[in-house]
């Protein structure tokens, strides 16, 4: 029996072997309608690896011909259904400015946008890729509003901007967290800008309150007085947005602080 499977092992070894070399001959051969007929072949049994392959392998050769759409497009689609994400998606996007007109081009669209948000990573890191997903997707639904895609793009659009809020908040709570307190105002109060459904609101709009007046309190003594007033404006919007905050107390105490150093500064 171990006998027997140590053959059946061989033997498939050697076919593996044999069909990847005849593979690779494929692959180094002029015989361009035959790699066009096998890469079909290829992916509609579903072996997108080879498929790829063989289809950017033709592209060259085929630009401006008859089949030049088809190669781009299914080219796209074999990197798409192996999960290569950050190539289909340049794929998709080269493909979208090649053929405008092609029955393909909303599809392109789409896939380059979807490419790119699979392609998205963790909020933590750099969301070049995230924002560039979310134009695409935005642009796609502005073009096509019609599209069955909408409800699905729309939710796209909603995790990849959750990112970015993660992503912006974290950079603003750090700047506070080390003790940059001008940094940490300002960019807390251009997250309240940027994203006014954001959850996450009351805590920043709290700790953009505690930097102003960290900030105002070290200030130099010509500049103090005006730095003050900013903290009182920025505990009237506090209390104002979010009278029932459980940080209400210690924003008050922030409040009462305030006065007390500025009539120190009148007297």
């Amino acid at each position: 029996m171990r006998k027997a499977k140590i053959t059946l092992g061989i033997a498939a070894a050697c076919l593996l072997l044999a069909s990847c070399n005849s593979f690779n001959k494929l692959l180094n051969s002029n015989d361009y309608d035959k790699k066009y007929e096998m890469a079909m072949k290829y992916y509609n049994d579903n072996v997108f690896s080879r498929a790829a392959q063989l289809f950017e392998n033709l592209t060259l050769y085929y630009r401006g011909k008859e089949n030049a759409e088809n190669i781009a497009w299914y080219y796209g689609m074999s990197l798409l259904k192996e999960k290569d994400y950050f190539t289909a998606g340049y794929q998709f996007k080269r493909f979208a400015k090649q053929f405008p007109y092609s029955e393909h081009m909303e599809d392109a669209c789409y896939y380059s946008a979807y490419c790119k948000y699979m392609d998205s990573p963790d909020y933590n890191l750099d969301q070049s890729q995230t924002k560039e997903a979310i134009e695409e997707f935005e642009a796609y639904a502005e073009r096509w509003p019609r599209s069955t895609r909408i409800p699905e793009v729309n939710n796209f659009i909603d995790e990849l901007r959750n990112k970015l809020i993660l992503k912006d908040y974290e950079i603003a709570y750090g700047y506070y967290f080390i003790e940059e307190y001008h940094a940490a105002y300002e960019s807390f109060k251009q997250f309240l800008n940027n994203y006014p459904e954001a959850s996450m609101r009351e805590e920043a709009m709290y700790y953009m309150l505690e930097s102003s007046y960290r900030y105002a309190i070290n200030s130099r003594e010509e500049k103090m007085y005006e730095r003050l007033q900013q903290v009182i404006n920025d505990f009237d919007k506090f209390s104002s947005s979010f009278g029932d905050s459980k940080r209400l107390a210690d924003a008050q105490n922030i409040y009462t602080k305030t006065r007390e150093a500025m009539a120190k500064k009148r007297g």
